[in-house]
């Protein structure tokens, strides 16, 4: 969308009463504000102010929310006449200055950066999510749809009516799924999507979420992304499919670009201790990785639970990073896996390679505490050069709040993030 007159023109075909204007804090929760339609010629052009604090930005007073043109959709799920459209937004400060908290940026950014240094990227996710039943209140419980396991089918797989809505859902705002099946908890889903660009693809994946908690809420049913939501099932795993591409080469398919590949791989492993408060974001996360001791063991490898490991998807090798669980701001946590892959091949690092494996680098194991991964990330020069301190400084006071908050009463706090993820 280009103008004023393809906007004019799109909200009179669609009848588009409402717009939301959608930003992320930077724990990647999708917050919003909503506009109507028929002003915008001020919104559009000037963007909308809101309180800065109430918005999770408490050191700015004010915050100005500027739509991006290119992530306008009609919410299917809403009433047809008036309907309801979204915009994702840029942060920008009162007098129209980039603000240093906008994760999209960041990535934005990053994408720039790499393209400066040769490179392309394209990214996939896998995600997960569990469906749990509501009670008599309507409040949502840990009892799950049903008690069916990976890749069943209906009956005893009660999600495929619901999973089906989503990925039609999804492909109606434009956004097509690649493939879904039940996962191997009881209510448990796994929906994935094919490579885009960087900045696409984390949008897609915001969309994505929003859609999965509206389709469930309207099934009478709650999704929950929370990374370990019952103590004794499978977590909820967030796996991101990479290609690097130079030349419009694939690092990852080319055997002629196999040295730079294993340096790109060892970047990411190099830095992946000090990007792990990002991947694991919440206190939870950590019960997931308790129970994965694969993912631990910074490793490069065969296994389908390591840390990392070459996939073959649409024909094409790509590189699936498997740490991320879904509480992850996806923003941060790709771009920093591209900038300390790309850092990888500029410093000519290497694999190193053990028995085991031709494959694996049992190089480190990633933390088992959050307090561990934050300190990791207080230290980090490389965080600071990709972040910028201003924006490293708010997301970890922001993690150690959430630290405390869970020393005083973890399973209060457990139920505050099931209710929020």
């Amino acid at each position: 969308m280009n103008d004023f007159g393809d906007f004019a023109a799109f909200i009179k075909e669609g009848d588009v009463k409402f717009i939301r204007l959608s930003f992320l804090d930077l724990s990647g929760r999708q917050k919003n504000v909503s506009v109507m339609a028929d002003g915008y010629e001020e919104w559009l052009s000037k963007g909308v102010v809101i309180e800065g604090k109430g918005a999770g930005f408490p050191s700015e007073a004010e915050i100005r929310l500027v739509p991006d043109m290119d992530t306008v959709h009609i919410l299917p799920w809403r009433p047809q006449h008036g309907r309801v459209a979204r915009f994702l937004s840029s942060l920008k400060s009162v007098s129209g200055e980039p603000l240093a908290f906008d994760t999209r940026k960041v990535l934005s950014d990053t994408v720039a950066f790499l393209k400066e240094q040769g490179y392309t990227s394209e990214l996939g996710t896998d995600s997960e999510f569990y469906l749990f039943q509501l009670d008599e209140a309507g409040e949502p419980t840990l009892v799950t749809q049903d008690k069916a396991g990976a890749y069943d089918i209906a009956p005893l797989d009660r999600g495929e009516n619901v999973r089906r809505e989503i990925c039609l859902t999804m492909e109606e705002i434009g956004i097509a799924p690649l493939s879904s099946h039940h996962e191997q908890g009881p209510g448990q889903n796994e929906i994935t999507f094919v490579g885009r660009p960087p900045l696409e693809a984390c949008d897609n994946y915001v969309i994505f979420k929003s859609v999965v908690k509206a389709i469930a809420s309207r099934n009478g049913l709650y999704a929950s992304f929370m990374p370990k939501p019952l103590f004794d099932e499978h977590g909820n795993g967030l796996t991101v499919n990479f290609d690097i591409k130079k030349d419009k080469r694939s690092i990852f398919s080319d055997e002629g670009e196999k040295a730079t590949a294993e340096a790109f791989v060892a970047g990411v492993q190099r830095r992946a201790k000090e990007c792990a408060i990002f991947a694991q974001s919440v206190p939870n996360s950590y019960d997931r990785l308790a129970a994965y001791k694969q993912i631990t063991s910074i490793a490069l490898s065969e296994k389908r639970d390591s840390f990392m490991r070459y996939t073959n998807k649409h024909g094409a090798v790509k590189l699936a990073l498997r740490s991320p669980d879904n509480a992850a701001n996806l923003y941060l946590t790709v771009a920093l896996a591209l900038r300390a892959g790309v850092e990888g091949i500029k410093d000519g690092l290497t694999l190193q390679k053990t028995k085991e494996s031709d494959l694996a680098l049992k190089q480190d194991e990633l933390t088992l505490s959050m307090e561990s991964a934050v300190a990791e990330a207080e230290k980090s020069d490389f965080l600071k050069d990709a972040l910028g301190e201003t924006l490293l400084s708010a997301y970890l006071k922001e993690k150690r709040k959430a630290l405390e908050e869970s020393r005083k009463d973890k399973a209060a706090y457990a139920k505050k993030e099931f209710a929020r993820l």
